[in-house]
């Protein structure tokens, strides 16, 4: 079995974000693969107004999929849960999707679909420049808050300004409708409210609740895996 993450706006390096996880599963004999995404910046154009969205995403992950026909799970995380939702489609290697603290979109469904009226106070958008990115100074009390302090560290250090047209891209076809869907809710999750979750979580076929913040493959890579673990 190899494993997919897809990581979530306003970072990058999905390999570092999700490398305590990954340690655990190699462990278990389980490889795994973090994709670059070309709308935070992870490419050869910049975000931006021009820059590349979620088509790029999609295109992106969809290749690292389509790559081997090894049975495959694929991780989205937050916003990764869109672009995950539409690159796993009619790809025959994928055998079950995870969403962890993950929008979960439905075909003309986006970013925005699922958002206040409001900005909320730990994101910063730019309209005029194209992008948007997390407030560096609310960063760890919302995102990370029960993360060690190096982690901590680093996370905020790969934080990025993303292309804001991702916000309104809608996915286009949807692949968890027709494959074994696990929704991870992160209970003490201060980004994504613990209740908007199990609403998302509503539309999968499995729902496990973990006692902790917005990246649980950090704080707690241990339960993460044995989630994957079981999949296999």
């Amino acid at each position: 079995m190899r494993v997919v993450f897809v990581h979530g706006a306003c970072v990058r390096d999905g390999v570092w974000w999700w490398h305590p996880t990954a340690e655990a599963l190699r462990e278990r004999g389980i490889s795994s693969v973090a994709p670059a995404l070309p709308s935070c910046g992870e490419g050869d154009r910049p975000a931006g107004s021009n820059g590349p969205g979620l088509p790029e995403d999609v295109a992106a992950v969809r290749a690292v999929l389509a790559a081997g026909d090894e049975p495959t799970v694929v991780v989205g995380h937050s916003y990764g849960g869109i672009v995950a939702a539409e690159a796993a489609v009619g790809v025959a290697s994928v055998r079950h999707m995870v969403f962890v603290s993950s929008y979960l979109p439905e075909p003309g469904e986006s970013l925005s679909t699922f958002g206040a009226p409001e900005p909320p106070p730990f994101l910063d958008f730019d309209p005029e420049g194209g992008t948007f990115g997390a407030v560096p100074q609310l960063f760890a009390e919302t995102f990370m808050q029960d993360c060690p302090p190096d982690i901590v560290r680093e996370g905020a250090a790969r934080l990025i300004r993303q292309t804001i047209a991702v916000t309104q891209q809608p996915v286009r076809q949807v692949a968890w409708r027709d494959l074994p869907t696990t929704y991870v809710v992160c209970a003490d999750d201060r980004g994504t409210p613990a209740s908007a979750q199990r609403e998302f979580s509503r539309r999968a076929g499995k729902v496990v609740e973990l006692p902790t913040g917005h990246h649980p493959f950090l704080s707690d890579p241990q339960a993460v895996a044995d989630i994957l673990t079981g999949l296999s």
